[in-house]
């Protein structure tokens, strides 16, 4: 019978949450990797694998990857720059699958300082794509809070040589080679705290999402709004209207209806909390022409929660499941596409990322 996994990355660890398609019982496995910051926890099922990307306080970053749905891991910690480039590896931020121009499967991992990797073995080695580390713009990309890194990666399904990757702050950044050459992709899109509102780059994007069925269709969460690309990047639409606050990080896209997305609002740049101390999660099935806040099962007084930019996913049942995490430890579920929310599991450390898989 298929069934659901969870995987859940944690300030304490990954846990991995199965369940049958019902979505009723859920079984824990975890905190695996005790006290280790894991960012995101990936399933890449052209590898086989669950690729779970940490920070140790002790031994620095590091890879680890299961084929047995988390029985069993190795490490792989050869995920580094090559002597005499000039950087260090200080966090990996998100493993995400995708295709090599051939259409091999490869293992994009984007790290801080504001880099992408690949890997063509399961994690075995990598490789730095320096044309994007070297762009000739670098010299005015800035750390955001979390540092410089590249935390969103959108493979396109139709084009193997075209890859798109959100990098704070610094902007967005597309390859149509395969990752010979990048372009800034950030027209329409502001950054309020520089003196240029609208530069070339360095816009502090937060999270990024592809349409499922439209690649030239992405979506954006900004630290100044929310944004529609319909031309792969090329421009973008301000889609904030209709939310509480232009401010967030979170942000997921329906698997079925890409015309479906998900966000969290938070009150401001200097108050990262829910606004109005009420936990809504907004929804837009018209590509954010116009927003719905969903309440039904979540708390509307005293709820001052922040959803980070990876803890929000969705898996690819129908109805559809979507899941969030707060930053106070709990894990939020959806059986029925965001109409009725109920509370999985309360008190986990606080949630980094989730990512929800079917398996068969």
């Amino acid at each position: 019978m298929p069934r659901v996994m969870l995987m859940v990355g944690t300030r304490k660890g990954v846990f991995l949450l199965f369940a049958s398609v019902d979505r009723r019982l859920w079984e824990v496995r975890g905190p695996l990797f005790k006290g280790v910051q894991v960012h995101h926890v990936a399933y890449a099922p052209a590898h086989g694998a669950v690729v779970a990307a940490g920070t140790s306080a002790w031994w620095g970053p590091g890879l680890k990857v299961s084929t047995d749905l988390g029985e069993t891991w190795q490490d792989r910690l050869t995920l580094r720059f090559a002597e005499g480039r000039g950087h260090a590896v200080e966090r990996i931020w998100i493993v995400t699958e995708g295709r090599r121009l051939d259409g091999a499967p490869v293992l994009w991992a984007g790290v801080d300082p504001g880099a992408l990797f690949a890997s063509d073995d399961a994690g075995a080695t990598w490789q730095e794509v320096q044309a994007l580390t070297d762009h000739s713009t670098r010299e005015r990309w800035t750390p955001g809070a979390g540092g410089l890194m590249v935390h969103s990666i959108c493979p396109d399904r139709d084009r193997p040589g075209r890859l798109t990757v959100g990098v704070s702050a610094a902007g967005v950044f597309r390859t149509d080679d395969g990752g010979e050459s990048w372009a800034p992709k950030n027209v329409g899109i502001r950054a309020d705290f520089l003196p240029d509102k609208f530069p070339e780059v360095g816009q502090c994007v937060h999270h990024m999402e592809m349409h499922p069925s439209n690649s030239d269709v992405l979506y954006q969460q900004n630290h100044c709004g929310v944004y529609r690309t319909d031309n792969g990047g090329d421009t973008w639409t301000d889609i904030s209207e209709g939310l509480p606050a232009r401010f967030g990080f979170s942000l997921a896209v329906h698997p079925h209806d890409g015309d479906t997305i998900f966000v969290v609002p938070a009150e401001s740049a200097e108050c990262r909390i829910t606004p109005d101390g009420a936990f809504r999660i907004y929804r837009s099935r018209d590509r954010g022409n116009s927003w719905e806040a969903l309440t039904q099962g979540l708390p509307q007084v005293n709820a001052h929660q922040l959803v980070l930019r990876a803890a929000m996913a969705t898996d690819s049942l129908d109805p559809v499941g979507v899941y969030v995490g707060t930053e106070g430890g709990h894990l939020l579920a959806s059986r029925d596409g965001g109409d009725h929310w109920e509370v999985l599991f309360n008190w986990l450390p606080p949630v980094f990322s989730i990512q929800a898989a079917v398996l068969d």
